[in-house]
């Protein structure tokens, strides 16, 4: 199965043109390394209206299959991408949440207020990571092992579970 990836970075400096993107770079090197192709990457402000604008578009006209947000996942009073995240999708995934906060903790204290969320959008998955290129990276290398299955899931596989462990 040939997988095609978004990455939406959530910053407002980086938007600007004040900050360079490094977690972007790092999580399409990371898809590269799996064999996922980033087909689009989208700069946004932390501003939920164009977040989900964002999202949006990369499911639902872009049709792809992976959406992964980095950015914007705290508890600071501009951190909204969970918030617009929980508006457009149709389906959480908690466990994908739960793990990355699960791994993050084994590494900083700081991973328990990561409000990051995982869900489905018609039949693409949407993961928030953290705005670090460090901690997106260590993020969806906790999840990793189980995208593609969850994206077949998602695109209607009717195989056993069991059978692709």
């Amino acid at each position: 199965m040939n997988m095609r990836a978004g990455i939406i970075t959530v910053s407002d400096r980086s938007s600007q043109g004040l900050r360079a993107d490094a977690s972007g770079p790092a999580l399409a090197k990371m898809l590269a390394d799996a064999f996922i192709e980033t087909a689009r990457t989208v700069t946004v402000p932390d501003e939920k209206k164009e977040i989900k604008k964002a999202i949006e578009e990369l499911a639902d006209c872009d049709k792809l299959d992976l959406i992964l947000t980095t950015g914007g996942t705290g508890v600071s009073p501009r951190d909204v991408t969970p918030d617009a995240t929980l508006e457009v999708i149709e389906k959480q995934i908690p466990g994908m949440a739960e793990v990355m906060r699960s791994e993050s903790l084994k590494i900083t204290p700081h991973a328990m207020i990561s409000r990051a969320v995982a869900g489905i959008r018609g039949n693409c998955l949407i993961i928030n990571l953290p705005g670090s290129p460090k901690g997106a990276a260590e993020n969806l290398a906790a999840v990793m092992p189980a995208l593609k299955h969850a994206i077949e899931k998602i695109k209607g596989d009717p195989s056993e579970c069991g059978a692709s462990i």
